[in-house]
């Protein structure tokens, strides 16, 4: 096996997507490992979750400093641990131009709905809110305005009789754990072209042949 891409993932919260990459590393599902975790909370249990893995963790305390100013901390700490794949899981906050502009194509993230509706940091319920009856989960490249790059991967899940945001955004969750790694897979293999909006994957073995999917869950091409 080829040496291991390395991972940086940035979180704001409980880490279950974080928790999904680093399954999927011990697995071996994937020829890819998380080397960081950095995260805008200092009690954030993504971090945690990196402590009981072994795996480097930083708080970076925004306090006093301009956007401009904490993301080249980031930034420093992602160089030194020379990480090939950024990560955005659970991370809520706004990543400068220059930052973005720096890690296109290296920096992805995943959003819990079927982009480009339901954009920001309550996608479940406001596709609950708009009547949807359809909702989901989508990866995409990061690129300068907030949930609008280029789309890798998406899974469309039911909205059922009865369901809140809760309800939903549980279910979107499971899938959201499919889908992520398997990006991280697919980027690894340098299956991901960008091509203007779009991204084009390269024909290849399918995790739909290797591993549990959902019956009632439609997975785009690609997965």
């Amino acid at each position: 096996m080829s040496k291991k891409l390395r991972i940086g993932v940035l979180g704001s919260g409980s880490g279950t997507d974080l928790q999904s990459i680093i399954d999927a590393s011990e697995k071996n599902m994937i020829n890819a490992e998380v080397i960081i975790v950095i995260s805008d909370k200092s009690d954030a249990f993504c971090l945690k979750r990196a402590e009981k893995h072994k795996i480097s963790c930083f708080f970076v305390d925004s306090k006093g400093l301009s956007r401009e100013e904490y993301d080249k901390k980031i930034d420093k700490i992602l160089e030194e641990k020379k990480v090939g794949l950024v990560v955005g899981a659970g991370y809520m906050k706004i990543l400068t131009k220059c930052f973005i502009r720096k890690w296109y194509g290296k920096i992805i993230n995943i959003h819990p709905a079927l982009l480009p509706s339901f954009k920001g940091a309550n996608g479940q319920g406001d596709a609950i809110d708009y009547g949807v009856k359809i909702s989901g989960c989508t990866t995409h490249f990061m690129n300068e305005e907030m949930d609008s790059g280029p789309i890798i991967l998406q899974a469309a899940v039911k909205v059922m009789p009865g369901d809140n945001r809760d309800k939903i955004a549980a279910r979107i969750l499971e899938i959201e754990h499919q889908i992520l790694p398997r990006t991280i897979d697919l980027f690894e293999q340098d299956r991901l072209k960008i091509n203007g909006r779009k991204v084009e994957i390269a024909k290849g073995e399918s995790w739909k042949d290797k591993y549990t999917v959902f019956s009632d869950v439609l997975y785009s091409e690609g997965y």
